[in-house]
């Protein structure tokens, strides 16, 4: 890779998601709810799959089946609540926030870099990550939503 601008973004970015792996790998050896268990597995498996993304991105491979951009959508329940400390009996809905969080934070860094730069591969990169990102939190939130206010047979 020539351009070393690049290159710094995508080392910047391949140490991102494997340190979200790890967030995602540490809450999962903290809590003990299962059905959480099981959601903090699916994360860190998805990071994995954004670094080796970007890791192939950066050496020049390009899969055929890349990431879309899409419209924006999200719920925007992450933005309106609290901070949540995970600890060993957390409830899951309390794990789904600090997921959800962690994923706000992910788009956040991947669309500001977009957002810097001009038109082109590297910005269109970077909007296919914050897409991907903002998936993620977006199912952190429907996690949350269902756990946090379960369907009642009333309706």
């Amino acid at each position: 890779m020539k351009n070393k601008s690049l290159e710094a973004i995508l080392e910047k970015a391949i140490r991102n998601e494997e340190g979200a792996f790890r967030f995602y790998m540490d809450l999962y050896n903290t809590v003990e709810d299962k059905v959480a268990k099981n959601t903090l597995v699916f994360l860190a498996d998805e990071e994995k799959k954004h670094r080796d993304y970007l890791i192939k991105y950066r050496d020049g491979v390009y899969p055929e089946n890349a990431m879309t951009v899409s419209e924006e959508t999200t719920a925007k329940i992450k933005e309106f609540t609290g901070e949540h400390d995970i600890k060993k009996n957390s409830q899951p809905k309390d794990i789904y926030l600090v997921a959800a969080d962690r994923e706000l934070n992910a788009y956040n860094f991947y669309k500001k870099l977009a957002d810097i730069h001009p038109s082109g591969q590297v910005r269109e990169l970077l909007l296919r990550m914050a897409q991907e990102e903002l998936k993620h939190k977006e199912k952190m939130e429907y996690l949350y939503d269902n756990t946090a206010f379960p369907q009642t047979a009333g309706g």
